[in-house]
C-alpha cells in the first residue's frame, strides 16, 4: 500500500499516526518526540506468507484478496516477502496445476485446496508448508510430486503439513493438522537462540527488526532484576526466551496451545529453564499468577483488539512497578493506556516491522506514578 512514497514519508507517516491516536483517544502529549527504530530491508523481509487458493485447478489464481473482497489478485512475487517464500509458492502452483487439485469453491463448500502457508528462516535457511483444505485427501500422484527429494532440498522445506479447515469462515487455518512429509516444526535462529515454530503459532515476521524490538524490551525490563516478569499473549515464547536467556525469571502465558509447544521446547533447547509457560488465556492466568507472586514488570502484547476490560483490571490490581505494552494497532494501544491509570509513559518507539505497508508496531514504557498502598 505504501510504495509509493518515501521510506523516510512512511515513517513519518507511522509516527503521525501513533501521535494522532494518543493525543485523540488517550489524552496524551507526546511533547517529546516518538523515536523511531526504521528497518535496515524495506522489501524481501516477511518471513512468512499466507496465500489464497481460487478458481480451477488446472488454472488458479494463488494470492491475495482484493480490497474488500474475496476476490483473489493472483501473485506471483509478493516483493515484502523472501524470495525462497515466493519460489516455494510458484512450486507448488506448477505442482497444483499439473495433477489439477480441485480447488474449494466458498458458494458451494466443494473442492479441497483453500489456501497455502509458507514460513521460511535465512538464518536457517528451513520452510515450513502448510497446505490448507477442505474434507480430503491429495492424490498420490501429486504427493509424490511433493515430496521430489531434490526441490525438498533445494528449496530448504523441513515439514509438509496438511492443514484441514472444515469451517466456512474467514479465518485461515483450521484445528487439524496432518503431517504429510518431514516435521511439524521448523526452527529459526536469532540473536544466539534457536527458535521451534509450528504452522500456526505467533512469530514477529521481521527477523532483523525483532531483534531490535527484544533488544529494547530486555533494556526497559533491566531495573526488575531478580524479580518476577509476565509475558502476557507471549505466541511462541520470543520475548520470554530472550529475557529468560539474559537471567530473568519469566512467567510467559499464552492461549494457542501448540504455540505453548513450541515455546517449552525451544526453552529445552536453549538450556533456559527460568522461564514458565502456562497455557490458557491471560483473563484466566494473570489474576492467578498476581495473587502468588509480587510482578515487577508486566509486558502485554496482545492481538489487534488490545486488551480486556478484565486483563486492564488485574494490571492494575497487581500494581507492577513498570509495564511494556505492545501493540500492532495505535487506535486500541492509545484506548489501553488511557485505562491504565497510575502509570505515566517514559518511553515510546516506533518499530518498523512491516516496510511498504500501513501496519504499525510500537512499543510503550510505562512506570508507576505513585506506590500503592495495599
Amino acid at each position: 500500500k505504501f510504495q509509493d512514497l518515501s521510506y523516510e514519508k512512511q515513517l513519518q507517516f507511522k509516527v503521525q499516526v501513533v501521535e494522532d491516536s494518543l493525543q485523540r483517544i488517550a489524552h496524551i502529549e507526546t511533547s517529546e518526540n516518538i523515536k523511531i527504530i526504521p528497518a535496515d530491508t524495506e522489501y524481501q523481509y516477511r518471513n512468512k506468507g499466507s496465500f489464497a487458493v481460487t478458481g480451477k485447478g488446472g488454472k488458479p489464481q494463488i494470492g491475495f484478496y482484493a480490497e474488500g473482497s474475496h476476490n483473489v489478485a493472483d501473485s506471483a512475487t509478493c516483493d515484502i516477502l523472501l524470495p525462497k517464500i515466493n519460489e516455494t509458492k510458484e512450486w507448488l502452483r506448477q505442482l497444483i496445476e499439473k495433477h489439477d487439485i480441485s480447488i474449494y469453491n466458498e458458494s458451494n463448500y466443494r473442492g479441497l485446496l483453500r489456501g497455502l502457508i509458507i514460513r521460511h528462516s535465512i538464518s536457517t535457511g528451513e520452510t515450513l508448508v502448510g497446505l490448507v483444505t477442505y474434507k480430503g485427501k491429495f492424490p498420490r500422484g501429486f504427493l509424490a510430486g511433493l515430496t521430489n527429494e531434490s526441490d525438498l532440498k533445494k528449496l530448504g522445506i523441513v515439514g509438509l503439513i496438511q492443514n484441514v479447515n472444515m469451517q466456512n469462515t474467514n479465518v485461515i487455518m483450521g484445528p487439524e493438522n496432518r503431517v504429510l512429509w518431514g516435521k511439524d516444526r521448523y526452527k529459526e535462529s536469532l540473536g544466539g537462540l534457536s527458535f521451534h515454530l509450528s504452522l500456526g503459532s505467533f512469530f514477529q515476521i521481521h527477523s532483523a527488526q525483532t531483534l531490535r524490538l527484544y533488544d529494547l524490551i530486555d533494556n526497559w525490563a533491566n531495573a526488575a532484576g531478580d524479580k518476577t516478569v509476565v509475558d502476557a499473549y507471549s505466541g511462541s515464547g520470543g520475548i520470554a526466551l530472550w529475557l529468560a536467556a539474559k537471567g530473568k525469571k519469566v512467567i510467559a502465558i499464552e492461549q494457542f496451545e501448540p504455540a505453548m509447544d513450541d515455546a517449552r521446547l525451544s526453552a529445552e533447547t536453549n538450556g533456559i529453564t527460568s522461564c514458565q509457560f502456562l497455557a490458557g488465556s491471560v483473563e484466566e492466568h494473570a489474576p492467578q499468577v498476581v495473587s502468588k507472586e509480587k510482578v515487577h514488570t508486566f509486558i502485554i502484547d496482545p492481538p489487534r483488539k488490545g486488551c480486556s476490560e478484565s486483563v486492564i483490571k488485574t494490571l492494575l490490581q497487581s500494581q507492577p512497578e513498570q509495564i511494556i505494552y505492545v501493540s500492532c494497532n495505535p487506535s486500541t494501544l492509545a484506548r489501553d493506556l488511557e485505562r491504565l491509570e497510575g502509570y505515566k509513559v517514559q518511553d515510546i518507539r516506533v518499530i518498523d516491522m512491516f516496510p511498504q505497508t500501513q501496519h504499525i508496531e510500537t512499543a510503550v514504557y510505562l512506570k508507576q506514578t505513585k506506590s500503592v498502598e495495599n
